[in-house]
């Protein structure tokens, strides 16, 4: 016991000392200063560095101010090509389908421009072909294509001469030479499984005449005979050849 006292509070007893104590707000009141004049500092160096290296935020925030006008500007002058683009693209295709529309009409007209003079020198020549009565003959004889794959259209103008001429009575038929399968073969118009349908005709001075002819596919029309017939005959009065135009 002696002993602990003894160390306790004798000469090889531990050293007291005494310090000074700060309250907490004392050494916040120094500090803070301290932080905000260090920050203070770093951000003078950074604006003194990027004003050295040609940097100007005043500068820099007014021409982005200046950028972003000029990208609204742009913006609508954007809108505005894209409504005009749109009114002229719809005022070039009214252009355009009223040139299609201009080109048909010109097409047709210029057909039957066609066709009337053909016509008017069928019947300056009608006269003379007059002059033999009761003969029969075939003008204007046409063989074409349609406009389906597959599909031909025959067109021809009966005339019958004589300035007396009596009624003509009778049928024609049309017989069509046809390419198949590397085979040529015949074909009958109207087709008929006894073969002796005819299309009939009944005319005094002229009548036209336009059949369509309709093939299987594959099949290619070469040309066509037409044949025809007085009422009651079994004999052609008349055959003519025409090929494929």
């Amino acid at each position: 016991m002696w002993r602990r006292v003894k160390r306790r509070f004798g000469i090889a007893a531990p050293r007291l000392s005494v310090r000074l104590h700060m309250p907490w707000y004392l050494r916040w009141s120094m500090l803070v200063p301290f932080v905000i004049g260090t920050l203070g500092l770093a951000w003078w160096a950074y604006g003194s560095g990027l004003e050295l290296a040609g940097f100007h935020r005043s500068e820099a925030e007014q021409e982005l101010v200046q950028l972003r006008e000029r990208v609204e500007v742009l913006g609508v002058e954007n809108e505005n090509l894209k409504s005009q683009l749109v009114q002229y693209e719809r005022m070039v295709q009214i252009e355009q389908s009223s040139n299609q529309e201009t080109a048909k009409q010109l097409k047709t007209l210029s057909d039957e421009n066609i066709s009337l003079q053909e016509d008017l020198a069928f019947f300056q020549n009608l006269t003379a072909v007059r002059g033999k009565e009761g003969e029969l003959a075939v003008h204007r004889l046409k063989l074409e294509r349609d406009r389906m794959p597959g599909e031909y259209r025959l067109r021809m103008l009966l005339v019958q001469g004589g300035q007396r001429a009596k009624e003509f009575s009778g049928s024609y038929q049309l017989v069509a030479t046809v390419l198949e399968g590397g085979q040529r073969t015949t074909r009958l118009y109207p087709q008929d499984a006894s073969g002796n349908a005819q299309f009939q005709l009944g005319f005094k001075y002229y009548q036209r005449v336009e059949k369509s002819l309709q093939l299987p596919p594959g099949a290619e029309l070469e040309s066509v005979q037409v044949r025809i017939f007085e009422q009651g005959a079994r004999e052609p009065k008349l055959r003519q050849n025409v090929n494929l135009s």
